[in-house]
């Protein structure tokens, strides 16, 4: 962002969207503890919680994670059980949305981010976002690294909007090619090999190739964000360190990226938010 009027600006009103945020974390856990889904702090916001007590200064979003089964049950009950103002966005509910990520929405805000289209008709509020956990192959680290980056990137060029051009003729050839291929290796792997030592987020999700082992993550266990328990992994170490190596290191103050290029916290006219979706 080299707008300083709008860095600013996004500055000033980072708190009161990190509250909006804590509100719409504190609906997911309520809900997730009435239907006993099982869910946890994870990337930024576990190292928030272990190192600042909450969210790191210069963050702007809450990531939490659950597996699979468990968001699937989570999708099925949350549109009933979310309070009013709360959408659950997901790329079958609004289809211009094309992120592998489950968020939830507050429909009385804006959040713009670089890599948003606003072309395109997908809510823009603030969020939470929940990324699914899978088994993954006791196979080699560099074996995951290799896959999971290849799976990632090419989904991510193949779903990006294309234009009609000879680059764009090759890469969709290229790169669904590749993805076939890595998808196969993978599927292959997942079916020969043990899968009861790691869990991480889904391959197209994952282009770091993290892995964590479930003794790491399981049991659950509570730690402090903001003054309130939420549900964290059970080695808290083991995992950031799987994520950021010296987690404890506090970054220069140019590489303290706040996400949001433009945030609305609040919108005034309450009567245009959209409350229902087909």
């Amino acid at each position: 962002m080299n707008n300083p009027f709008l860095t600013e600006y996004v500055k000033q009103h980072l708190r009161e969207c990190q509250l909006k945020q804590l509100s719409i974390l504190e609906e997911v856990d309520r809900i997730c503890r009435k239907h006993q889904i099982d869910y946890w702090l994870d990337g930024g916001s576990l190292l928030g919680a272990v190192r600042h007590g909450g969210f790191i200064p210069w963050d702007d979003d809450i990531d939490i994670a659950m597996t699979l089964e468990g968001l699937k049950q989570f999708t099925h009950i949350a549109p009933q059980e979310l309070r009013e103002g709360l959408f659950l966005q997901t790329p079958e509910n609004d289809p211009s949305h094309k992120e592998p990520i489950v968020k939830i929405r507050d429909l009385n805000s804006l959040y713009i981010e670089s890599g948003d289209n606003m072309q395109a008709p997908y809510e823009k509020g603030l969020y939470i976002d929940i990324f699914p956990f899978i088994d993954y192959p006791s196979i080699p680290k560099s074996w995951v690294k290799k896959l999971t980056k290849g799976i990632s990137t090419s989904y991510s060029i193949l779903h990006k909007a294309h234009y009609y051009s000879l680059r764009a003729f090759a890469e969709f050839f290229w790169f669904g090619a590749k993805y076939g291929i890595y998808r196969t290796i993978w599927g292959l792997l997942y079916v020969f090999c043990a899968k009861d030592t790691y869990m991480s987020n889904i391959l197209v999700n994952n282009g770091y190739g993290i892995m964590h082992r479930k003794d790491s993550v399981f049991p659950l266990k509570p730690i402090l964000f903001e003054g309130k328990e939420f549900p964290a992994p059970q080695n808290p170490d083991s995992y950031l360190k799987d994520l950021y190596k010296n987690y404890m290191e506090i970054p220069p103050e140019d590489k303290r990226k706040i996400h949001a290029i433009y945030v609305h916290p609040e919108l005034i006219n309450h009567g245009n938010n959209k409350q229902t979706h087909t």
